[in-house]
């Protein structure tokens, strides 16, 4: 467990993606009636809309989206990073075309730390340079370190965002809005509900598939400072399952125990099992709600796409063992019948028994560490999960 200026989290945590204030479909008192105790939002997406400062206005991002727990913000970095044709990467940041309205921005350590401040999030990452998995030795070293380099300048211009605010408030003068790009050079700080020096800044391990650029970059990440908790990004960017379990075990070796190990991006139940083996302790995925929106339901039996004809008639629940509000009231038929019909009541639905099933399933980790039962507890869970491939799925 670990504590945020909006409440306590228990580890392992799963944390659903509200990429633009809002996870897809849902409600935050869903949210919160499922069991979610932390969201995520991403810095990339809000500064283009509707912009960090609107949000601030509004009395920061809890306020603005309706949602008082815990909150984290992603910097950015996979976002920038995946406009490959868009963008140009160099030591000062990362120039890239709006993904929106084809408008010229610029992100650097620094302009992201003042849009992370301004959106008040409990957790915000540092800026970090993101490559493809299957990146060669030499492109994940460049990325790692220059993630490093990048981390100081974060953990600098945090400090300073925490000082301009403080002169600021002796000062009669109001507060100037950024424009339409963020520039690389004295990026503005607008209000937040919370000070800079609140927030808790998580460094980013990067390294690729490459475990002694891992087993480096960790080890230079811990010395650096106290961090409240360590970011590991770069996996799940398509390289093979075994290598990515292979990198959180030299990871895990680094890191130090007792603070939390949080794995970017990655968020299907049989890796967040896998990962809790590992030591991970958050997660973030779009995957719950994107594959609910496209048909698909987790279930203990494995994942079931609802549009088969064979559901058409049958009148059970998605997984006979979720009491979510979709499995209590609603039968396969009629989520098939949604979809067939292309209702917006079929994403919603099975959106909601997707996040309500991974939080059900992080509770049962956690109840089988707290017992000391979780080795044998997760063979078990991950035999079944896997005892049947898809197309069989009932």
């Amino acid at each position: 467990m670990f504590t945020t200026p909006h409440g306590a989290v228990e580890t392992p945590a799963f944390m659903p993606v509200g990429t633009l204030a809002t996870v897809k479909a849902l409600d935050p008192r869903e949210l919160c009636d499922a069991g979610v105790q932390m969201l995520l939002a991403n810095a990339y997406h809000l500064h283009l809309r509707p912009g960090e400062e609107t949000v601030s206005q509004m009395g920061g991002l809890h306020r603005f989206m309706g949602w008082d727990g815990p909150l984290l913000t992603d910097s950015g970095g996979f976002q920038v990073f995946s406009l490959a044709t868009l963008r140009t990467v160099t030591e000062e940041g990362v120039e890239f075309q709006s993904h929106v309205d084809g408008s010229r921005h610029i992100f650097t350590p620094e302009s992201v730390m003042a849009i992370e401040h301004a959106l008040g999030a409990d957790i915000i990452m540092q800026f970090d340079h993101v490559v493809p998995g299957q990146s060669d030795l030499a492109v994940a070293r460049e990325a790692s370190e220059r993630s490093i380099r990048w981390l100081e300048r974060c953990v600098k211009a945090r400090e300073e965002n925490g000082e301009r605010k403080e002169t600021r408030g002796n000062e009669s003068g109001g507060q100037s809005a950024s424009g339409s790009e963020t520039h690389n050079s004295q990026p503005t700080t607008h209000a937040s509900p919370l000070d800079s020096r609140d927030q808790a800044l998580f460094p980013i391990v990067q390294g690729g598939i490459h475990p002694t650029l891992r087993r480096a970059a960790a080890g230079v990440i811990r010395d650096m400072g106290d961090w409240s908790g360590y970011g590991i990004g770069g996996l799940s960017v398509g390289e093979a399952k075994p290598a990515m379990y292979e990198i959180l075990e030299v990871v895990n070796d680094v890191l130090p125990p007792d603070r939390p190990h949080y794995l970017m991006g990655v968020g299907f139940p049989e890796d967040l099992i896998e990962g809790a083996r590992r030591g991970v302790d958050l997660f973030d995925c779009v995957a719950p709600t994107r594959m609910g929106r496209n048909g698909t339901a987790f279930t203990r039996d494995g994942r079931l796409n609802v549009r088969r004809a064979e559901l058409r008639t049958d009148a059970r629940p998605l997984d006979e063992g979720c009491d979510c509000a979709t499995c209590a009231r609603f039968s396969r038929a009629y989520i098939r019948h949604l979809f067939v019909a292309d209702e917006m009541l079929g994403p919603r639905l099975l959106s909601l028994h997707n996040v309500h099933f991974v939080m059900t399933l992080m509770r049962a980790v956690r109840g089988a560490i707290r017992e000391g039962t979780f080795a044998a507890w997760s063979h078990g869970w991950l035999e079944r999960y896997h005892s049947r491939p898809v197309s069989q799925v009932p």
